[in-house]
């Protein structure tokens, strides 16, 4: 209960994270084009799976931009760096973040563990 009063009614907190995804969107505005467009649809998918308050989702947020400014100093289009299956990409992205499928998961395991054990 502790995790839940500190990301969802820590005001410094809050405001915090608000400048910090300020600055990181500004990164993302001055990538090319066709790299905000994929980033944006990316961050768009990505936010339908986030759990809580979604702070493991900023990090992969932020290295999602890492990344594409990565590939953009390389010469490479998006989808070199993503690959054409983009959903895909998101999947892989997802891998460590938590989310509600995550937590779905869990919850199921786990009611089928404590049904069966008693």
């Amino acid at each position: 209960m502790s995790n839940f009063f500190q990301d969802y009614f820590n005001i410094k907190k809050i405001i915090k994270s608000k400048q910090e995804y300020k600055q990181q969107m500004a990164r993302v505005d001055a990538l090319p084009e066709d790299y905000q467009y994929v980033f944006k649809k990316i961050q768009e998918h990505m936010w339908k799976f986030t759990a809580g308050a979604g702070y493991d989702m900023m990090e992969v947020h932020y290295g999602l931009i890492d990344l594409f400014e990565e590939g953009v100093a390389e010469g490479k289009t998006v989808l070199e760096v993503t690959g054409k299956d983009v959903a895909g990409f998101v999947d892989e992205l997802l891998k460590n973040a938590r989310t509600y499928t995550e937590d779905r998961r869990t919850k199921f395991n786990h009611d089928i563990q404590k049904k069966l054990e008693s």
